[in-house]
């Protein structure tokens, strides 16, 4: 026991060491800020880090450990009185001065008595000389508590907050001082262990100081940072480790007999072991820092951290930026310390729809996420919904739509924050499960939605943006339709003019000769602006009338016949409420897109058939696809072509002309498999004929 004893002491006495020459750098460093004991409490506590150094190295028997120790009781007692100068009492009080120099004259004493000590090495001498050496450090111990007594009752209350910790740590060291020496004058010898221990007092001390020097500017609060102390904490865990791991160490060699060597290595190798298996365990980490967090600070965030880092994620820009969906996900994930989520939006119909995600690729998100009815619970009540809770049983309040059976399934998913917008909810964040799973709480429920609010207002930012450049592109699309009417305008012109002129010249050869070519010329121009704009020209939907789609399916795939094979299947007599023009102009848009994105030999195919009250039409073919992104984002989103010089409102228009006959166009599409464009109309009446043929229902 006597070897981890001295161990235990020198690991002390070099803690002493080190804080007290960190805490004297750090006050002297402060400068004029810490008052006049600034530069005396530095020096005390550099000649006090001296004397733990010889405590370890010599020992406390060795002189210069005992001129050490008196030379650390000046400069202790030189802190004292410059504590007085605090508000000036050294020169109002004029007994201060003459006691401060009595006691000082006293430890001068103690040196003398020191060098007589080594003059003269005989065996009563040094009795002597022992015993009015303690006389000696109890009379100043006691001089030095009065002092300490009467500069804190003394001061004023405002210096009392300045004075207590300083003053405090005083006291600590010479009532400790004071009991050491009583013990010395008891036994007549010094008692090795309360002196060791003396290095546990005197790193109080230092403590003390670098309290009192905090609270001395402005009263401010020891506040580290979260970082520093998740690290310090760590250093101490690690310490302790260590620490344990050699006194067990230590006494398996003592207790474990003829196999303590075999007993040693085996415990220091499951020691290894463990720390291997536990310490670098991301678990770990994340009960370490909850448990720091909620046991050292008032609150669970570090607010300025916590803004700093959503500031950088959703400020990156550039080409290698995430897109904007992937670094909101990320913004909020940070938050909560989610290892990722995922980003749903609002689609045509109120629902939800998935609009990006973040490391979390394998959760499976159907086209309609959350109801209407659950967007607009999340809309109108706000709540970050703890998906745990809901696991557990129905929540008041919360409407069985908000957690879908899709969701409540997937074990990751763990909260869902809603992104509000001036109360208009523009989008909702998932987010994973992290390792260390903990239950949301309020602080969590309000940082997550404060940062919602404020993630919420880039995404209405984008969407802003978004409409503006649409309406430039619609802008720009109006100029050039501006210079298509001029053309036509003067080819009508010409027409006009050769018309009239035919009247007076038609038996003219040489006329008829320059009329044709004029008719040649007009007609060429007239089908080049038609290939440009035959696709695009604007439609609208009149008055629905009944309308059989198989004899306008046959047209419209009798017009492609010459350019590519379209297949029409299905079941004939099928009647439904349309525009004949309007439909017909769609198809040609779905018709022509299918040809464009089908190889040449691969058919595109027509099918229509009848639900209850839907007559369907779907357009079929087996192209490149879309990715879902494309679908999601941009499809339907005019002037987003996927083509070459494409204007990219064709789909656009083709969904615009089936909504205004009240029907729905809808898209299921796959890279490298092909596409299907659903057109759902409503019917006209009782379809006629047979059962619709094998492969048109599944369509």
């Amino acid at each position: 026991m006597a070897a981890l004893w001295t161990l235990f002491a020198g690991l002390v006495y070099l803690l002493c060491a080190g804080v007290s020459l960190a805490v004297g750098g750090w006050i002297l460093s402060k400068g004029s800020k810490r008052g006049a004991a600034a530069v005396a409490e530095a020096g005390a506590l550099a000649l006090t880090a001296c004397w733990a150094l010889a405590m370890l190295a010599a020992g406390g028997a060795a002189p210069g450990t005992m001129l050490l120790f008196s030379l650390t009781q000046l400069g202790w007692l030189w802190v004292l009185y410059r504590l007085f100068g605090h508000d000036e009492r050294d020169r109002g009080v004029g007994l201060i001065r003459p006691v401060v120099l009595a006691l000082g004259f006293v430890e001068l004493l103690q040196i003398a008595l020191l060098l007589a000590r080594l003059a003269n090495d005989r065996e009563p001498a040094v009795q002597t000389i022992a015993d009015y050496s303690v006389t000696l450090h109890l009379l100043f111990c006691t001089g030095a508590l009065v002092l300490v007594h009467n500069l804190y009752v003394g001061a004023s209350k405002p210096a009392r907050q300045a004075l207590g910790w300083p003053a405090a740590a005083l006291a600590l060291a010479w009532l400790y001082d004071l009991n050491l020496w009583t013990v010395a004058y008891l036994d007549g010898d010094l008692p090795q262990t309360l002196l060791q221990l003396r290095a546990l007092v005197m790193l109080a001390v230092a403590g003390m100081l670098a309290i009192g020097a905090l609270r001395h500017d402005g009263n401010l609060r020891f506040g580290p940072s979260r970082s520093f102390t998740f690290q310090s904490f760590s250093l101490l865990v690690i310490g302790a480790y260590l620490v344990g791991t050699v006194l067990i160490s230590r006494g398996l060699a003592y207790a474990g007999g003829e196999f303590a060597q075999l007993a040693q290595v085996g415990f220091v190798a499951i020691a290894g072991a463990i720390a291997l298996a536990v310490l670098p365990s991301r678990r770990m980490r994340g009960w370490l820092r909850v448990t720091v967090t909620k046991h050292l600070f008032q609150h669970r965030y570090d607010y300025r951290v916590e803004w700093l880092r959503f500031t950088d994620t959703m400020g990156r820009a550039g080409p290698d930026a995430p897109p904007l969906g992937q670094r909101i996900v990320q913004a909020v994930a940070d938050v909560a310390e989610s290892p990722g989520g995922i980003l749903l939006t609002p689609g045509d119909e109120g629902e939800l729809v998935l609009e990006a995600r973040w490391q979390w690729p394998e959760i499976d998100v159907p086209a309609e996420a959350l109801s209407p009815a659950a967007a607009r619970f999340c809309e109108h009540s706000q709540f970050v919904v703890d998906l745990d809770d809901l696991r557990r049983g129905p929540v008041d309040g919360v409407p069985a739509s908000v957690a879908p059976a899709w969701l409540m399934q997937e074990p990751a998913a763990w909260a869902m924050v809603p992104l509000l917008h001036y109360e208009r909810l523009v989008g909702l964040v998932v987010l994973a499960r992290p390792e260390l799973t903990r239950r949301l709480d309020w602080e969590d429920f309000d940082l997550l939605r404060v940062v919602g609010r404020q993630v919420a207002s880039y995404l209405a930012e984008q969407a802003s943006q978004d409409a503006l450049s649409e309406s430039g592109r619609f802008d720009e699309f109006n100029r050039r339709m501006a210079f298509v009417m001029h053309d036509i305008k003067n080819l009508a012109s010409q027409l006009s003019l050769l018309a009239r002129n035919a009247e007076k010249h038609a038996e003219n050869p040489a006329f008829r000769a320059d009329m044709l070519v004029t008719l040649r010329n007009s007609s060429d121009k007239l089908q080049t602006l038609l290939a440009r704009l035959g696709r695009y020209r604007p439609q609208g939907a009149e008055a629905l009338a009944p309308l059989p789609l198989d004899d306008l399916l046959a047209r419209i795939a009798e017009r492609y016949r010459a350019q590519h094979e379209v297949i029409v299947i299905g079941r004939p007599g099928c009647v439904a409420m349309a525009d004949r023009e309007a439909l017909e102009h769609a198809l040609v848009h779905l018709v022509q897109n299918a040809i464009e994105a089908s190889a040449p030999t691969g058919p595109v195919f027509l099918e229509v058939r009848a639900t209850h009250s839907q007559a369907v039409i779907a357009i079929v073919d087996s192209g490149c696809g879309m990715s879902p992104e494309f679908v999601r984002n941009r499809l339907f989103k005019p002037f987003h072509s996927s083509k070459a010089g494409g204007f990219g409102i064709g789909a656009f228009e083709a969904r615009e002309l089936v909504r205004g006959m009240g029907g729905r166009l809808e898209v299921e599409s796959r890279e490298g498999l092909g596409t299907r464009f659903l057109l759902r109309l409503p019917l006209a009446g009782e379809t006629m004929g047979s059962m619709p043929i094998k492969g048109a229902e599944a369509a």
